[in-house]
């Protein structure tokens, strides 16, 4: 036993296991802030916290995690160049400010209409929403720089704090007797920014001076990135907004999916872990033109996904039925197709997420963005066709998820067919040869 587990762990790129902790803490403490809210607030209010919740999961991780995504890349290429990313950081600082601010004019401008629409008029849960958005930012900018350089001890620290601040503030929220949605809901902004305080000098001390970089460079597929996001969140969470919407009525088919969701897409939460590492691997092997690296670790994680998918859809498909009823008491109204074909949705959701990372690497957001978009307009053409709702949301997810997955293995046999990555697509031309893989990763 002990000696799969070596040979599994020297299969994951770089930094995994570092970043596996903090992940695993960072799941569990959504789970535990909802759980906790769910029996100290009433139903009005828990319903507040569960729409704010959701929308600071789907809309900011679709704007912010790109800054995230990007600073990983540019980072990792510098630092096989043997550059500092301290340019870096000041610029990007600069630019996730300004997103950041055009995102809080929006809430600050709209304020009475979004707290009308969402949150029963109480605009107090718009100021937290604003404070959650502020929260993201600066997590998904300080993680870009740490995951480039490859300080994931300090990435999976991060990580680990921001969830056990979440924990232990739910926890005193109700202890206190506190039965106010906008509590709740500021744990949102003050645990990540306390965890982005704590980890701050790691970051400062590991950035190093080097050449700078321009405007063009940093934003150049940020945009591009971002839309592909959105886009992939839309993929991921659809089906229940769409049963809401075709079946509005049906309040035990929305409350199952949910559930039944939440079991399906157990091995997506495991493989976050990876999504850090995995693009600095390959942004490093990339820019230093070793091509065999790269290949080898796409093999390697397209088995681990493979794995994943595996431990987690044949339980699914076998007890997911159950599960849902006793875990959540949802009434039976799924079956076990319909948890197999979720799982094997998740199983194609996580292979577009590791194709898209190369395509990023290559520099092509354009080509990621199409893919994502052929999955959406499948998804949609599934939604609305004749049939059964929760058949028809299911299979959207599925289907959308394997036509993104087609979509960019087509763009990498087109594109790219047997061209050497950082030879003749990676930066800095033959220079970028000079430096091994391994010098972009410690840690």
């Amino acid at each position: 036993m002990k000696s799969l587990l070596s040979r599994l762990t020297a299969a994951l790129p770089p930094g995994t296991v570092a970043v596996a902790g903090g992940t695993v803490v960072l799941g569990a403490a959504s789970y535990v802030h909802l759980g906790v809210a769910g029996h100290s607030l009433s139903t009005e209010d828990m319903a507040n916290v569960s729409v704010l919740w959701t929308i600071v999961m789907s809309v900011g991780i679709g704007v912010f995690f790109p800054v995230e995504q990007e600073l990983t890349r540019i980072v990792a290429a510098r630092a096989v160049l043997g550059q500092g990313a301290a340019p870096v950081l000041r610029r990007a600082t600069v630019l996730t400010s300004a997103m950041l601010g055009a995102t809080l004019l929006v809430l600050g401008l709209a304020a009475g209409p979004i707290a009308d629409l969402l949150f029963r008029g109480d605009r107090g849960l718009v100021a937290a929403l604003a404070g959650a958005f502020t929260g993201m930012a600066v997590c998904y900018l300080t993680r870009g720089v740490l995951a480039g350089l490859g300080r994931f001890g300090a990435y999976g620290l991060q990580l680990a704090l921001d969830g056990g601040l979440r924990i232990a503030l739910a926890f005193g929220c109700a202890l206190a007797g506190l039965d106010s949605a906008l509590a709740f809901s500021l744990v949102l902004a003050v645990a990540p920014v306390t965890a982005v305080l704590a980890t701050l000098p790691a970051l400062l001390r590991a950035v190093g001076p080097g050449e700078g970089i321009s405007w063009r460079e940093l934003t150049g597929g940020l945009g591009l990135l971002i839309c592909s996001t959105l886009l992939s969140q839309v993929v991921v969470n659809a089906a229940v907004m769409s049963t809401k919407l075709l079946a509005p009525a049906d309040s035990a088919l929305i409350a199952a999916l949910l559930s039944a969701l939440v079991l399906a897409r157990v091995p997506l939460f495991v493989f976050g872990s990876l999504q850090a590492s995995l693009l600095g691997g390959l942004t490093a092997a990339y820019t230093a033109g070793d091509r065999a690296a790269f290949s080898a670790m796409l093999r390697r994680i397209g088995v681990v996904v493979g794995l994943l998918g595996l431990l987690g859809g044949v339980p699914a498909t076998a007890l997911g039925p159950w599960l849902i009823e006793v875990l959540f008491g949802a009434e039976a109204v799924l079956g076990s197709v319909d948890f197999f074909l979720l799982s094997v949705g998740t199983v194609a959701y996580m292979f577009a997420m590791v194709l898209g990372q190369a395509l990023m690497v290559f520099k092509r957001h354009n080509l990621q963005l199409l893919c994502w978009a052929v999955g959406t307009a499948v998804l949609a053409g599934v939604t609305f066709a004749p049939g059964e709702v929760a058949l028809r949301v299911i299979l959207a997810y599925t289907l959308g998820s394997l036509a993104t997955v087609l979509g960019m293995l087509a763009v990498l046999r087109l594109r790219f067919p047997g061209a050497a990555p950082g030879v003749t697509e990676g930066p800095g031309g033959q220079g970028a040869e000079r430096a091994p893989v391994a010098g972009a990763v410690r840690e």
